[in-house]
């Protein structure tokens, strides 16, 4: 790729408010996660607008992706999601990870943090098989 994919720790310290935000996935990982954070104590008028400014984010990673990506191999399997919306579901883990931990103890909190931690993989996974030319994102040839 012409700008390479971050790694998941630096997705992950996107996520968590630490790092250099300096890249455009990371930048956006940041704002996802914030957003996730207010949508986890919003009120029901907020939510249509919050949601809004999601499907933007996301919107605006998937495009950059899409822009970066080399030429996928004629055999290459398409992938379920985007990268924006693994990005996405990392952000939401994450808000939801770290206000479990204000809140709950055992087995909710370490499965919060399994989940995050399998999704950092595929995301690591997927970056790499992207790159590659192995896997295509949906909406890309």
């Amino acid at each position: 790729m012409r700008d390479t994919l971050p790694s998941k720790n630096q997705v992950l310290q996107a996520c968590r408010g630490t790092g250099q935000p300096g890249h455009p996935l990371l930048r956006a990982a940041h704002d996802l996660t914030s957003l996730h954070e207010r949508l986890l104590c919003a009120e029901p008028d907020e939510l249509v607008q919050l949601d809004t400014v999601r499907t933007h984010l996301v919107d605006d990673i998937d495009r950059w992706v899409t822009g970066q990506l080399p030429p996928s191999h004629g055999a290459a399997r398409v992938h379920t999601e985007t990268l924006g919306a693994v990005i996405d579901r990392l952000a939401r883990l994450t808000a939801a990870a770290y206000a479990a931990l204000a809140r709950e103890s055992g087995q909710e909190l370490t499965i919060a943090w399994e989940h995050l931690a399998e999704l950092a993989v595929g995301y690591e996974d997927l970056a790499s098989e992207v790159t590659t030319g192995r896997r295509r994102l949906p909406g890309t040839h």
